[in-house]
């Protein structure tokens, strides 16, 4: 049974304290940023761009940022990845369909695939939630190395501390 509304105007915002240990939201009013340091190179014409790095959870949210055709990388996910497709377009050797700008993508735990970004596309980015880890692998599987949300948070520590921006500038994006 609902408790009887006391406040009748709807506008009235929620008056009792938040929890004393909840963790501080996280808003990021240019989530495409025009500083071209917040980017954090993670190969030739290759960078992401830290949204949330949960290391409570085991799981990060980025804008991956391509500015190359061709290959991207073959990688496995034990665990889900959803994705928004901003601004160009890419797909998987290992499916039939095209991610492209508005669009969504949900890839089941166990995937494995192979990230292209066809010629014609100058610039592609998606926003990127990874859970677990990201296994980098052969065609046949063997693990080449890996990525998780330990490892991104020392790539962003190192890149933030070399562009000037201070190791710590990525802890705005870590709970």
């Amino acid at each position: 049974m609902p408790l009887e509304d006391t406040d009748t105007d709807a506008r009235t915002p929620y008056q009792l304290p938040f929890p004393q240990d909840a963790l501080q939201e996280i808003v990021i009013p240019k989530a495409i940023p025009d500083d071209e340091r917040v980017w954090v190179p993670q190969a030739e014409n290759v960078a992401f761009r830290p949204l949330c790095l949960n290391r409570s959870q085991g799981y990060w949210m980025n804008l991956l940022r391509v500015r190359k055709s061709g290959v991207l990388s073959r990688h496995r996910h034990p665990q889900a990845v959803h994705g928004l497709v901003l601004r160009g377009r890419w797909h998987y050797l290992e499916h039939d369909w095209v991610a492209e700008e508005g669009g969504y993508v949900f890839e089941a735990p166990g995937e494995t695939h192979t990230l292209v970004v066809p010629d014609d596309v100058d610039e592609m980015i998606t926003m990127f939630q990874v859970n677990g880890v990201m296994l980098y692998v052969d065609p046949y599987g063997k693990t080449m190395s890996y990525e998780d949300v330990f490892t991104k948070i020392d790539m962003c520590r190192a890149h933030y501390e070399k562009v000037g921006l201070g190791a710590d500038y990525v802890d705005q994006f870590v709970r």
